[in-house]
């Protein structure tokens, strides 16, 4: 039996920038706080507790901060969250990925023209509700081809299309594909990350040959399940799992190829504890 290892698997660019930095800061000075967990992976947050370093989890939790340093996550915030810390004068250490920042700087400026900015992606999740708050005029959230069908501007009002960086790269084609089709005067910016969109081609093509897939991530992380939606289309013997703990296989003899393939906030140690599982017990 062969086991395959997604070569674009684990910690992306931006999320590795981000816990280095929480643990170079942490090596630095007793009071460090993040705004909301630095990465999708309880893993790794758990052990930046162990070393002193504290979630906020709201912003009545950083209103209430009197010292110390903030880190702000590689999910990014709103604009207010990063003026509020200016304000109480607390020392703010910027770890936004530069892709999400490119976002928001994309946002600002064209809600600023007067466009009405479209943000493809998923409501509710942090980098989502960071863009929105660089937005200077209303902003909508499409998720699906049903919500695209039933999108409709006002007084012909002029758009401005964005991704979440982590989103399925086709999926984002056809639901501007919708847009287009409406006759709407449109800026689209294609925002999803390069190591995003490889991420995802690569989970396809081995899905597409294994036998058995495993997929690892954190259980709140986006784009780890986005990457098992993917790869359970392709293999219907997808595992989506955080460690190995939860991992609960039996190969039938029959099996041949098992993928493995981990969402951006993956640590290596956990995918390498995986992979050694698999091959030395199967």
């Amino acid at each position: 039996m062969e086991v395959v290892l997604a070569k674009s698997s684990g910690f992306c660019f931006g999320v590795r920038r981000a816990v280095d930095t929480v643990y170079e800061q942490a090596d630095k000075t007793d009071a460090i706080y993040t705004y909301g967990p630095i990465i999708h992976n309880e893993e790794v947050v758990r052990d930046l507790e162990k070393k002193g370093v504290k979630v906020l989890n709201s912003k009545e939790e950083l209103e209430a901060l009197e010292s110390g340093s903030v880190i702000i996550r590689s999910h990014g915030v709103s604009k207010d969250i990063c003026e509020l810390i200016e304000d109480k004068g607390l020392a703010c250490i910027d770890a936004t990925c530069p892709f999400v920042k490119r976002i928001h700087k994309i946002v600002e400026k064209e809600s600023g023209n007067g466009r009405r900015i479209v943000i493809i992606g998923n409501d509710g999740h942090p980098e989502v509700e960071g863009i929105k708050g660089w937005s200077k005029s209303p902003t909508v959230v499409i998720e699906s081809q049903e919500e695209a069908q039933n999108f409709t501007a006002k007084n012909n009002e002029k758009l401005c299309i964005v991704s979440q960086t982590t989103f399925n790269y086709k999926k984002f084609q056809d639901l501007v594909e919708i847009f287009r089709k409406k006759g709407y005067d449109i800026i689209v910016a294609n925002t999803i990350c390069n190591a995003t969109e490889e991420r995802q081609r690569e989970a396809v093509e081995l899905a597409a040959r294994a036998d058995v897939m495993i997929v690892i991530g954190g259980t709140h992380s986006s784009n780890t399940r986005k990457l098992y939606e993917l790869c359970r289309s392709e293999c219907e013997n997808t595992y989506y799992i955080q460690t190995l703990e939860d991992l609960q296989l039996e190969l039938p003899n029959s099996v041949e190829l098992v993928g493995i393939t981990a969402g951006a906030s993956t640590p290596n140690k956990i995918i390498e504890e995986v992979q050694n599982y698999v091959r030395i017990n199967f």
